[in-house]
């Protein structure tokens, strides 16, 4: 917690805000990794949140939660996204976290067919400890839509911690080798700047970088 108390003072002035979110909208840039999800048989959107999910891991800011009161870093969380079932109505899938790209995928697959599966919305936390509430991260993708921008439903601004990212359809084939979509970030503002929504999308651009040129 030594990176946080750096910037306590922060964390205080924003949050005696009735609404200390920020939420930036911006043309994320990332190398064209379809051909290598082809390739190799992956999903190209479970191949995208795997690197999302692990770029979010390696930034303190967005690790930080309230939890009774008293600001945490939590280690890990819980890997989710949004999901519409077979009735066309929202549901989500929610798994363990995995360093192993192919475990990930697995796992996304699987959780992804059964919250399509379900007519009752499963996994909204009811079943998880105060704890493991925080341990979370929001994500949800139209790839129908080229997203501009996102409002999120939030139960209470004052204290919602909880990241959530959001991005709509992907770029067609650019003849600069890279891929593009809309992403949208929102964060608590006592933990996270604009700065930091800069180093998110540099990671997750180094990450997908990584992997493909491994």
């Amino acid at each position: 917690m030594h990176n946080f108390e750096k910037r306590r003072d922060r964390y205080e002035a924003f949050a005696s805000f009735e609404k200390p979110l920020v939420n930036l909208s911006f043309e994320l840039e990332v190398p064209e990794f379809r051909p290598f999800c082809k390739q190799h048989g992956l999903p190209p959107f479970h191949f995208f949140l795997y690197h999302v999910l692990h770029a979010l891991e390696g930034i303190d800011n967005f690790m930080y939660r309230i939890h009774k009161g008293e600001v945490i870093k939590i280690k890990d969380f819980w890997a989710s996204y949004t999901v519409i079932n077979q009735d066309q109505n929202l549901n989500f899938a929610r798994f363990e976290m995995t360093a192993d790209l192919q475990e990930f995928v697995a796992r996304s697959v699987a959780a992804k067919k059964e919250a399509e599966a379900s007519t009752r919305i499963i996994n909204k936390s009811e079943d998880l400890s105060d704890y493991d509430k925080r341990r979370n991260i929001h994500i949800t993708c139209m790839p129908w839509l080229k997203l501009t921008s996102i409002e999120h439903p939030i139960y209470e601004h004052k204290d919602y911690d909880i990241p959530s990212l959001a991005w709509g359809r992907f770029s067609d084939q650019r003849h600069d080798g890279k891929l593009a979509m809309t992403m949208s970030v929102q964060a608590h503002h006592g933990f996270v700047d604009g700065y930091h929504i800069h180093l998110l999308a540099q990671a997750i651009a180094a990450h997908i970088t990584r992997t493909i040129s491994a």
